[in-house]
């Protein structure tokens, strides 16, 4: 092994059916893969980790891969946390600076975001991230950064997105578990939305649904900003499940069904074609039928119907259903459903498209997928909040030079 890089980022993605370890090097300012170990999740149950030995040991043989994929070793990573356990609120606070105009800091900007941080969590509530929606000086809104403005009052308008502490704690104890010291948590929803989504569309305002196999993050961007984050309790796995029940057919055969033959539009699919199903004598199974492609449809339809229509009503209870400009994008594994979208546009009234991640400088093509947006955009988002800290720490450090230097 090389001895530690401190230009490596690596980043942990436990998800219900996939553990996902991924490695980048910084080199001369941009991101640059390195390596990656993908295994089969275990011990989750709907999102959250039922049990930890056997979630632990998916991990380590996925950081293992990794390291040996990278030929570097892998002691730190920042871990993604997902699942229906995650929680978005909107709130406003801010500060006085006096009768006299005062010119803004950074101190200034982080005591308003105290200010609005200050609401009533239940104890296993954990703040996962304080994002400014706008900053608002002197009742002059739409700010992104004050600092070296002049007013009297800063108020933001805050969104807080906030996860149950057991549940993150869970993740993060499998990580040390595994031999990781975890350095950094993040939404996969806002990761996700790193990887795949544009300025523009954030600008105009978009949807962002991450379909993980048990539950699918949302969140959605107006005006560059978070207005909306949540979680829906339905995955790719419901889908599957749907299609195990009503073939009778074992899990792992509906899930390649579905790969191969699904489809959420019943019309779609010519009236002729037919399938052959079952026939896996050696575990019990039932003979080879053949059964019509349609078939499949009629399953997945519905739950296709079902899980737009939750989406739906969750944008309109959170006030954001008619602020999606740019539409909707769909990501995650459970995305490469055919045709998702066309019932997406329908439903939503919006244009609706898939999400592939931004690749990597020498990523292999097979992590250009859906599924890995999350992945990616751990990476993407980690290395965007070391360098806004490294920038400010070296403004810091020029403002006390010149402080120094001014009173000699």
């Amino acid at each position: 092994m090389n001895p530690r890089n401190e230009n490596l980022i690596t980043v942990l993605d436990a998800g219900s059916s996939k553990s996902c370890v991924l490695v980048a090097e910084l080199v001369d300012g941009v991101l640059r893969y390195r390596g990656h170990g993908l295994e089969e999740s275990k011990g989750m149950r709907r999102g959250v980790i039922s049990d930890l030995v056997p979630a632990a040991e998916a991990i380590d043989r996925a950081a293992l891969s990794a390291e040996k994929l990278s030929k570097a070793p892998i002691e730190a990573t920042v871990v993604g946390i997902g699942g229906p356990h995650i929680r978005g609120v909107n709130s406003q606070g801010g500060i006085s600076m006096g009768s006299r105009m005062k010119e803004i800091t950074r101190e200034d900007v982080k005591s308003a975001i105290d200010r609005a941080r200050s609401i009533g969590l239940a104890p296993d509530r954990e703040v996962l991230h304080l994002l400014p929606q706008q900053f608002i000086l002197d009742d002059q809104g739409a700010i992104h950064d004050p600092v070296g403005m002049v007013g009297n009052r800063l108020e933001v308008s805050l969104h807080i997105s906030t996860c149950s502490g057991s549940a993150s704690q869970s993740v993060v104890t499998c990580a040390n578990k595994a031999g990781l010291e975890v350095t950094d948590t993040i939404f996969e929803g806002i990761a996700a939305a790193e990887s795949v989504l544009s300025a523009d569309e954030r600008e105009l305002g978009v949807c962002i649904a991450d379909i993980g196999a048990s539950s699918t993050e949302l969140v959605v961007f107006f005006e560059g900003s978070v207005a909306h984050t949540a979680v829906l309790p339905i995955g790719g796995d419901h889908f599957t499940n749907d299609l195990a029940v009503g073939l009778h057919v074992s899990v792992e055969e509906a899930e390649q069904l579905k790969r191969t033959y699904g489809h959420c539009v019943v019309t779609a699919v010519p009236q002729l074609n037919e399938i052959e199903v079952g026939g896996d004598l050696a575990t019990g199974g039932q003979s080879p039928r053949v059964v019509r492609q349609r078939f499949l449809a009629e399953i997945l339809e519905p739950r296709a119907r079902e899980f737009l229509t939750m989406l739906r009503d969750n944008l309109r209870q959170g006030g954001v259903l008619e602020a999606m400009g740019a539409g909707c994008v769909f990501t995650g594994g459970g995305a490469n459903l055919v045709g998702l979208l066309d019932h997406a546009e329908s439903l939503l009234r919006v244009p609706a498209r898939i999400g592939y991640p931004v690749p990597l400088s020498r990523m292999p093509a097979e992590l250009a997928k859906p599924e890995f947006a999350a992945a990616i955009g751990m990476l993407l988002y980690t290395h965007r909040t070391q360098v806004r800290k490294a920038s400010e720490e070296q403004g810091l450090r020029q403002k006390l030079k010149s402080i120094f230097a001014g009173s000699f």
